[in-house]
């Protein structure tokens, strides 16, 4: 049993093929995942898998890319739709400097605001962070994330990185990227990381791992970071599979 905690099943790339979508990860061994909402669409697609499919659960949240978007009229509403009960954590949130849609003040500020939100719901975040890892590594800090906890999203930093955040209280999440053989640091990474603060993910329809690069991601694909994560810790797909389910069930208070 495998669990994908950041998928985009609500994205376009998936409009017309969603069961069959879903029934391929469930032949691959990957039975529960976390849709990611990140704006007015993608958040109600969330909610509707969340809804429709019991081994579904939503992360809903405000994209960096988005930050200049985020009114009181947006978060009113995502106020409200966060009493979900399939609501598991906020997310995804954090920084992206690589697009720059938005000047870096703006998105801290719409980056601290969710924090707060999150807090005052007790739930873990889900952290974008992109050529910003300095900065959200101050903003978790400052904000004293380890009250509620999170995911590093597709964590990409090297393993000094993934100590400081490991320190704040943080989860590290890997994605099909550990599967590229030029994603070095990554790989050290994923032999580093206590066993018991790894979580995997797809952030499908992106990030496709090997074998599959170059094609649309799935759920399913998780397997196969799971797999690679195996090989490089030296311990088995069974291992992993088990305590990396544990660890999601825990931070999001799903009961097994």
């Amino acid at each position: 049993m495998i669990f994908d905690t950041h998928t985009h099943l609500n994205a376009a790339e998936f409009s017309a093929d969603i069961p069959e979508t879903i029934a391929r990860a469930k032949g691959l061994g990957v039975t529960e995942m976390a849709v990611v909402g990140f704006d007015t669409p993608t958040i109600e697609k969330s909610l509707a898998l969340s809804q429709e499919f019991p081994f579904i659960y939503s992360i809903i949240g405000w994209h960096p890319t988005e930050a200049g978007s985020y009114t009181a009229t947006i978060e009113k509403k995502l106020i409200q739709q966060l009493t979900s009960e399939k609501v598991v954590a906020f997310g995804e949130i954090g920084l992206d400097y690589h697009w720059m849609e938005d000047p870096k003040e703006v998105q801290e500020k719409v980056f601290r605001r969710q924090i707060s939100l999150a807090k005052e719901r007790k739930l873990p975040i889900s952290v974008h962070t992109r050529e910003a890892l300095e900065d959200t590594y101050r903003i978790l800090k400052e904000e004293k994330i380890a009250e509620i906890g999170g995911i590093m999203h597709s964590f990409s930093g090297d393993p000094e990185w993934m100590k400081k955040f490991l320190d704040l209280g943080m989860h590290i999440s890997l994605s099909g990227v550990v599967t590229f053989k030029k994603a070095i640091e990554v790989q050290e990474v994923a032999k580093a990381v206590p066993l018991d603060r790894l979580l995997l993910e797809t952030d499908a329809p992106y990030l496709t791992p090997v074998p599959y690069r170059g094609k649309r991601n799935e759920p399913g694909y998780t397997r196969y970071v799971a797999e690679t994560v195996a090989q490089l810790r030296g311990e088995t797909l069974e291992e992993i599979a088990r305590a990396t389910t544990r660890n999601a069930h825990k931070l999001f208070k799903i009961k097994e």
